[in-house]
């Protein structure tokens, strides 16, 4: 099981039936993607797609962050989500660079509560630029 975390806090994860990109003919909405997946054989089927899930292998692994970033610069409008061992330290950076949420394995999110991610839910004031402006 998994945690769905967003700027409201923990919640439960969508059930969505995802294909894999090279099955993207055949997607119902929603695809997952690994994090050495290019997000460009995406670019047809932006207009179709309503929820994009990016897979995180390790927390210090941040190339779902470039492919973030990507789909948005493309004209991504759908939900997108991070998928794997995000640490709370990262969901301001996962937020700026696109996701709209967080998906995390139970046992993380029993080593990290809801406070500590709340803590980060005001991402846009939660930088280095703000508090060097204070």
């Amino acid at each position: 099981m998994s945690v769905l975390v967003t700027d409201q806090g923990f919640g439960p994860v969508p059930q969505t039936a995802a294909v894999l990109p090279a099955d993207i003919a055949n997607h119902q909405g929603a695809v997952d993607l690994v994090n050495s997946d290019d997000p460009e054989a995406l670019t047809p089927y932006l207009d179709d797609l309503t929820l994009i899930r990016v897979a995180f292998p390790a927390f210090n692994d941040g190339r779902a962050f470039t492919i973030a970033r990507r789909l948005r610069m493309a004209g991504y409008k759908g939900a997108l989500h991070a998928v794997g061992p995000v640490i709370a330290d990262q969901y301001a950076m996962a937020r700026r660079v696109g996701f709209d949420a967080v998906e995390i394995p139970d046992d993380l999110a029993a080593r990290q509560p809801e406070s500590q991610w709340l803590s980060r839910a005001d991402w846009r004031e939660h930088d280095y630029l703000s508090r060097l402006k204070a």
